[in-house]
Order: C-alpha cells, then sequence, then structure tokens
C-alpha cells in the first residue's frame, strides 16, 4: 500500500493538536511577515530544478478591495522551496509511490503560480491549479512566459472552496484525486472550516473509486492561534502526520508539511 511506504518519512501521527503546536511554536524560527516574496514587483526570477522560471504578479490586484480576497494575485515564500521539493529525484510522494505516473493531483488555492504544476506534472498524468477565477490570466501568462515547464497534463479550474463544492467534474479526466495539495491557503480564522471542507470533499472522490488520496498542507508557520485552530479541525476529519524535517530539505525552515488521509466514517 503506498501510503504505509511513506510512513518512513513522517514523524509519529499526531493525537494531540495543541502538543503539536507547541512543539512547533517553541522553536525558534526567523521572523516572518504574512508570506508574500516581494509584493510590489510586477514579476520575479525564481530557480526551479536548475531552470529559471518568470512569474509575473499584479501587486495592484493585491491592494485593491475586491471582494473575496486577493492574496493570490502575488507569490508566497513557501513556494519556491516546496516546488523545488516536489521536483527532487527522492521526493517521498514519488519514492514511495503515492504519486507515479498514472497519478492525478489537485492543488488548491493555486494562486498566480503554476510552480509546483511546473514540478510534478512531468512525473504525473494530470494536475489541476485551482482557484478563484481572477487568478486565471495572470496564471495563463505564467504558463505561457515558461515553455521550458510547461506541460499539456496543467489544467487551470475555477474553484472558490469558500463557496463551490468540489464536483468529480474537477478531476476530468480522471474521477478522482491521488493527491490533493495546498500551499500557505490558510491565513485567518474564516478560512478554516471552508478549507478543511474542501480538502473532504476532494479526497473523498477516491473513496468513492475504493482508493485512498493523501492531502498535503504546507504552510508558513506564523499565528499560532490560526494554526492550532486548523489542525483541530483537519484532525476531525483527517488522520494527521507531519513530514521528517530531514526530509524537507530547504523547507525546514519557518516551514511545516503535514499529510493527512480520511478517517473512517
Amino acid at each position: 500500500m503506498p501510503f504505509h511506504d511513506l510512513l518512513p518519512y513522517l514523524e509519529e501521527e499526531i493525537e494531540d493538536a495543541d502538543q503539536e503546536t507547541f512543539l512547533l511554536y517553541s522553536k525558534p524560527m526567523p521572523s516572518q511577515d504574512l508570506g508574500f516574496v516581494d509584493s510590489k514587483a510586477p514579476s520575479l526570477e525564481v530557480t526551479l530544478a536548475n531552470r529559471d522560471v518568470t512569474i509575473l504578479q499584479s501587486p495592484t490586484l493585491l491592494t485593491s478591495t475586491r471582494a473575496g480576497g486577493t492574496t493570490g494575485a502575488v507569490l508566497w515564500k513557501v513556494s519556491p522551496p516546496l516546488a523545488e521539493w516536489f521536483a527532487a529525484p527522492t521526493n517521498p510522494l514519488f519514492a514511495s509511490a503515492v504519486l507515479t505516473s498514472s497519478s492525478a493531483v489537485l492543488e488548491l488555492g493555486c494562486g498566480i503560480s503554476p510552480l509546483n504544476a511546473f514540478a510534478m506534472a512531468p512525473r504525473v498524468s494530470q494536475y489541476v491549479l485551482s482557484d478563484q477565477l481572477y487568478v486565471r490570466k495572470i496564471l495563463t501568462r505564467n504558463m505561457s512566459a515558461n515553455p521550458c515547464c510547461a506541460a499539456a497534463n496543467i489544467d487551470f479550474r475555477p474553484l472558490d472552496w469558500e463557496h463551490d463544492q468540489v464536483a468529480s467534474t474537477l478531476a476530468t479526466p480522471s474521477s478522482s484525486f491521488d493527491l490533493v495539495l495546498a500551499a500557505d491557503t490558510v491565513y485567518n480564522y474564516a478560512l478554516v472550516q471552508p478549507f478543511v471542507q474542501a480538502c473532504v470533499d476532494a479526497c473523498a472522490l477516491a473513496r468513492h473509486d475504493g482508493r485512498q488520496c493523501v492531502c498535503l498542507v504546507a504552510q508558513q508557520l506564523r499565528h499560532d492561534d490560526v494554526f492550532s485552530s486548523w489542525l483541530l479541525a483537519f484532525m476531525e476529519r483527517f488522520r494527521v502526520w507531519r513530514v521528517r524535517p530531514s526530509v524537507l530539505g530547504g523547507l525546514d525552515d519557518g516551514f511545516v508539511v503535514h499529510v493527512g488521509v480520511l478517517r473512517d466514517s
């Protein structure tokens, strides 16, 4: 069973959300702001798997009064090191066969960044980027601006998980996903419950197919109270483990990665 083969890369299963929060936030960590790389730059140059990638942003959109949020308009700090980790030949998801060349991946709250898709698309069958519709224009430009990384198996599909329900049509031509991932999507209390429900609904599609979907959540450690609220809600629906720091590479510096599988109903 692939998930069983992932366990050596994980810490012990988390049984107490308060204890996990204390363990993470009692360690010294770099001073962190909200989490943007450079919210004022119209474009950024990053390196992914030894390739130069251009990421276009919209500082104007970020500071607008658009209803429904604008934080997806710029690149977040967790994105480059997370994508680099996904691209690594030794990445645990691929080493354990949780992901294979026939796998389908869903990213929730991708914003304007296709970096994770660029990292994983060559090694999976399908990669679905999802977010509110306002990010589509810049996200599409970012895929066009980097032909070295863009792939035919990357698709964007609108999904506002505060209002929309995850349906199997999101996975077309597949019927479900093998991995659901999100990077720094929960930064206030209001987002916790709808985000967790979106994770549940997306992972449940695989259960209908008699399969198991892994949910991966990466985030920058900022507010312990918001983190604790997310973890409590997440643990109600998922069994949860933290990825060992020794396998995170550049992510092990103020960032944390958790994985979960749905609890038995």
